[in-house]
């Protein structure tokens, strides 16, 4: 049985852990609000670009000049997964759900003969990937100098993958991110970059009425990389609103089980003061009787 001052040692850690994890959940919600803020705005945004994406990619599908990140480059052999996580931790299984299903999606395109080639952003994860697939990571983009990554690091991840698809390092591009859907649930995503796929949902009658100058693939060559910023810019957005959430959640699950955990150490400690005071008083008796 643990003594008197190793109880009341305890008792004081797990007080203080308690502390770090209120202050550290109040944190979260307050950058949560904003950071939800951020994520709802742009998605109105990259809904309008997919519908405008739909528009041209319906003409110009097919076409021998279509561009590359359209067309794509006739093969599907070279998958690169670009695993978005964070650098902070203390947020539950966020990261590992984001990991998990780039994991489970590695394993079903080896399974298939694929070649699986990975780009991490973030430092969390990293781990977890490079152990099961530890020749598999073609880049990492570093995102620990920056407080909140926003559109300019969307930028240049942009720019790096298009490089690397230009040199033929990959064929397909799949982005995993956790989508959020409320400060409880976090959904990891899936979503292919490239080559940009027809998005769906796109206003057929429009596409019939409207004329584009210069030609659609003119404006699809600028438009498509900026499309693609847009989908890791709303990536990012989505992961930040997600990692607050889940470490709203984490932390207030944490300080309450620091809370149960001091209630139960204190009665521990209060019946084993009881006994040693008990244990002393009958000593005492028994001394004065044999007197």
């Amino acid at each position: 049985m643990a003594s008197l001052k190793e109880l009341k040692g305890r008792i004081n850690s797990v007080t203080s852990t308690q502390k770090i994890t209120k202050a550290k959940q109040m944190v979260a919600a307050a950058k949560l609000r904003k950071a939800q803020a951020n994520a709802e705005a742009a998605r109105p945004y990259a809904e309008r670009m997919a519908n405008v994406m739909a528009s041209l990619a319906g003409k110009v599908s097919g076409k021998e000049n279509a561009p590359k990140l359209l067309s794509g480059t006739g093969s599907d052999q070279v998958h690169l997964l670009v695993v978005a996580n964070s650098d902070k931790g203390l947020c539950g299984a966020f990261n590992a759900n984001i990991v998990k299903a780039a994991l489970s999606t590695a394993r079903e395109l080896t399974a298939q003969g694929k070649t699986v080639q990975f780009y991490l952003i973030g430092r969390k994860g990293r781990a977890v990937i490079r152990r099961n697939y530890p020749k598999a990571i073609m880049a990492q983009f570093d995102t620990t100098e920056v407080r909140e990554p926003g559109y300019a690091e969307a930028e240049k991840i942009a720019e790096e993958l298009v490089k690397l698809y230009e040199d033929g390092k990959f064929d397909v591009a799949h982005l995993f991110y956790s989508k959020f859907r409320s400060a409880l649930l976090q959904e990891p995503t899936e979503q292919q970059i490239i080559p940009a796929p027809a998005p769906e949902g796109g206003d057929t009658a429009s596409q019939a009425a409207v004329e584009y100058e210069p030609d659609e693939e003119e404006i699809l060559a600028e438009l498509l990389p900026r499309y693609l910023k847009t989908q890791i810019f709303g990536a990012l957005l989505e992961n930040a609103a997600s990692e607050q959430g889940a470490s709203m959640t984490a932390m207030d699950n944490a300080t309450r089980n620091a809370g149960e955990l001091i209630q139960k150490l204190t009665i521990q400690y209060n019946r084993s003061r009881q006994a040693a005071i008990t244990t002393e008083l009958i000593e005492i008796i028994a001394g004065a009787e044999a007197l």
